[in-house]
Order: C-alpha cells, then structure tokens, then sequence
C-alpha cells in the first residue's frame, strides 16, 4: 500500500513542505530503501523508527519498503523527520485510514517511541499556516513554542502510541493555546542599570544616540575606564522588539536551538557577548549544517566584541559585508542558506598594547612598531562602517567618589522608545525600522540639509577627507539626533555632533 504525509525541512529560518511517501509491497525479499536525497540524520532514521516501531508491536518491516522524500533534488537532514516516516510507515500498513493531506508531523522518536523536541518548530508551523495546512502534531515538548502561531492547530503528544491513538480516534488530542498575556511585553529585569555608570558624559550620549538609531559604535579608551560597563549595559535601554522583528528573532533563536521560554516570542533585543578567540566560522555561521552564527543570533539585537583589537584581522573582516547588507550567505558543501545579521555593534578596545597611549596618568610602555601592529588589525574599510567612535577617559578617585549616579536607565529608556516611534511611522512603508538602515535613497528623502550645513560639512570634509561611506553614516546619526530633539530638520548643531563622532581621534582623545 501507499501513503503520504507531509513535513518541512529547514532552509535558513524558512520551511520547504516535504512530502514523505512510502510504499509497502506484498511481494519481495525484506528490505528499506530511503531515497530523496536523505542525509546523516534522515539515513538514521530509519533504524530510530524500525525500532520504535517493532517495541509497539509493529511489525510490517518482513516486506520490501521504499520510502521517497520529495521533492528529490532537496537534501533534507534533521531527527524532525522520524515522526513523519514513522505515521507514513503505519499508514501505508493500513493502520491508520485518516486523511492526512491537512496535517504536517515533526518529531524525533527515541527507540521505545517516545518523542523528542526539534529545533526549527517555529518556522515550520509557520510555513505549515502560510501552505493552508490546518494542523500541525509535534512533540508535547515543542507544543508551546508551535502554538505561538495563531490560525493552526498544533497537537503536542509525548509518544508515538497517543499520536495514532489521536489519528484513529480513540483519544482526544488537547491543542495547545497561548494566552494573550504570555506574549505581552514582559519586560526583562536586569541585574545592571545606567545609573551605575559615573560621569563618563561623553560615552553615555554616545551610547543613548546608538541605541536610539540602532547605530554601530566603537569605544577607546583605557582599562577601567568604563567601556565594558557600557556596553553592558545597553541593552536596558533599548525598547522591545515590533511583532514583526520579534517573529523574525523568534525564528532564528528556533533554529539555533537556544530559545527559552518556548511559549513566548522574543521580545528583549539579544545582547551577545563574544570572545576575542572566536573563530569566523562562530561568527558568521556554518558547521557542515550551515546553523547561524553569533550575528544572526544577534538579529535585531547587539553584538558586543570586547577586546576589539585582539580579535585575528581575518574574524573582524568578516564583519564588512553583514554589517553592510543586513544580511550573511553562509556556503557549504552541501547548502547555501541566507541568515538575517541586522545587528548593532557595540565594539570596545585599548588604544595600544599596554593599554595606556594618551592616559593623562600612567605612561605608555610600547613602542611605535607595536602601537602600529596592534592598530592595523582593525581596517580603514571596518572602520568606516562604524557610525559612532567615542574616546572613554579614565576617571581619577575624586571624580569617582565625588559624581553623583547619573540617570536610571528607565528614564534614557522612555527618551530612546520615542525616537524608535518616530522612525516606524517615518520608514512604515520602506520595511527598514531605523535610521542606520538607510540606504542613499532614503537618505536624500529624510536627510536634506540647509545651506549652513553643508557648507559645514564641506570644511569638515577638506580637513579629514571623508569617505563617501563616511558622509553618509554622518547623515544618518545627524537624522537621528534630530530625532531625539523631536526636530523635523536635520539642524547645523545635528551635524556638528554627529561630525564629533567622527573626527574624535580615538588613540590620543585629541579633537
């Protein structure tokens, strides 16, 4: 007999419908034969199901079975196959006599049939909603996370035994609901605050305008000075994500395999921290499985590299072309999948070796070969991709024991929502959210300049030669401090902040 049930493979953090068909004959010697381009974890299947199925008394595998995954020119891999190859296989034996052509099955069997939780439920049941499939049966494990999704039916079991009980009816299955409220804004309470921050004026400023504009910034300065503190705490003042950035972030997190509370969307912007002996391939993502790496991981979120400058030149070049396009093309032998890496870089380094090159204090002890070596690890072109370089000065004992706390970050983060309000209603009809993901068509809509600030610019421009990459990314955090002052125009005081940014000479803290 013959039988077809429907999955989803995973390409990226989309869902390719799979059609799952098997074919028992009568006649023959015993065999299994997998076709459809079947790889690792599919090819494993079949004896995580021959087993799972034999312990509940199943026994049809005395005849020649063919199974076939199409479409064939896909290659498929993942455990979320063993669950739909095993109801094909039951199918196909004339067990179960229900239409299955409106349901999709993922699941992973252990050998006694139970079932385990997959990665990716989320796009799947998306992709599943998106085909007109009306239900969905995963694992009691990812029953939460699938119910996110309104307009489908997700069925959660624990075993194989409860999930043909349901398609034959003799049990009800229970669908899984979310309540409204566990999707709600419910906002993080972080452990850190702004308000831990003394003085260090210049970096707070510079951190409210990054996070208001979701803009890329570098910190200089040296040790103790306060950088990692700030880094840190950025993400208390950032707002929760739109419905359709918290979707996108869900998904990705899905796939990765590092979601937690698998009923709720992701709502806080992701904070992750990388170490400076992080591979490339960590970074950008890959494996023999091309999984996202640490900045799709940050979509939507930050990315913090503290220690900048001891990261290998050829991690930080790999940086260039995400931060540029919003996007990563990860490459491997057996696929090609496209991540989204819209990130915030927040970035944090010494100006030298020692660490001390310009301190007003303690004296540099490197020499002029080693300061060049270290700079050149981080790129003209790098470099210029970053809108916001500030310089963070030491503070002395009568400076830390004398300022008082500065704002909570409660309070920077109220100012920071409004700025995020202004630019969804400005970009609602470009499918960009911020001001640092314009392109040079919004920037001459939304970025035009009075006389007296373009004749600025053009001094400016004499006297350190920017590039045009550089123009533009002044524009940009220019519009967004106009922003924050709820001007409609981008003011001469705008572009004289923004150009400040800029121009800062991050090794010595001379302007």
């Amino acid at each position: 007999m013959f039988s077809k049930v429907l999955t989803f493979h995973l390409v990226g953090i989309d869902a390719v419908l799979v059609d799952v068909e098997v074919d028992i004959r009568e006649m023959g010697l015993p065999s299994f034969t997998v076709v459809g381009l079947a790889e690792g974890a599919v090819k494993e299947s079949k004896e995580r199901v021959k087993s799972a199925l034999k312990n509940l008394n199943f026994n049809f595998f005395s005849k020649p079975i063919t199974l076939n995954l199409a479409p064939a020119d896909i290659k498929k891999d993942g455990s979320h196959f063993d669950l739909p190859i095993a109801i094909g296989l039951i199918a196909a034996a004339g067990f179960i006599t229900k239409d299955l052509s409106n349901t999709v099955f993922v699941g992973e069997l252990s050998l006694d049939g139970d079932l385990r939780g997959v990665n990716g439920v989320l796009p799947m049941t998306l992709s599943a909603l998106n085909s007109g499939i009306k239900n969905i049966i995963v694992p009691y494990d990812n029953g939460q996370e699938a119910a996110i999704v309104d307009g489908i039916n997700v069925y959660g079991f624990k075993n194989i035994s409860e999930v043909v009980g349901f398609l034959v009816g003799d049990i009800d299955g229970e669908r899984f609901k979310i309540e409204k409220s566990q999707n709600e804004d419910d906002r993080l309470l972080y452990d850190v605050d702004f308000m831990d921050v003394k003085g260090q004026f210049l970096a707070r400023r510079a951190a409210e305008i990054a996070a208001s504009g979701m803009h890329n910034m570098l910190m200089i300065g040296s040790p103790g000075s306060g950088k990692t503190m700030i880094a840190k705490r950025i993400p208390t003042i950032l707002p929760p994500m739109s419905l359709e950035e918290s979707i996108e972030t869900t998904k990705i997190h899905s796939v990765a395999g590092i979601l937690k509370n698998k009923g709720r969307l992701v709502r806080e912007r992701y904070f992750s921290s990388i170490h400076h002996t992080t591979s490339d391939i960590a970074l950008i993502g890959g494996t023999r499985d091309a999984r996202p790496g640490a900045i799709s991981i940050a979509h939507n979120g930050v990315l913090f590299l503290d220690e900048f400058l001891e990261f290998k030149r050829a991690v930080l070049e790999v940086l260039r072309q995400p931060m540029e396009d919003g996007v990563i093309t990860v490459s491997r032998a057996n696929r090609t999948v496209t991540y989204p890496a819209k990130f915030m870089l927040v970035a944090a380094c010494n100006p030298c070796p020692c660490g001390f090159y310009g301190d007003p204090v303690k004296q540099c002890v490197c020499s002029e070969m080693q300061v060049k070596r270290y700079r050149s690890r981080l790129s003209g072109p790098l470099m210029d991709r970053i809108d916001i370089h500030v310089h963070v000065a030491s503070l002395n004992f009568d400076e830390l024991s004398s300022i008082p706390n500065g704002e909570s970050s409660e309070t920077i983060r109220k100012r920071v929502e409004k700025v995020h309000l202004i630019q969804r209603e400005r970009f609602k009809k470009d499918k960009i959210y911020f001001n640092s993901q314009m392109s040079e068509k919004h920037i001459k809509k939304y970025c035009q300049l009075n006389q007296d600030s373009i004749s600025l610019l053009e001094k400016v421009n004499k006297k350190y030669h920017f590039s045009a990459r550089s123009y533009s990314k002044i524009l940009k955090v220019a519009r967004t401090i106009a922003d924050m002052d709820d001007a409609d125009g981008i003011e001469t005081k705008h572009i004289l902040e923004a150009v400040k940014f800029r121009i800062t000479d991050q090794w010595t803290n001379e302007l």
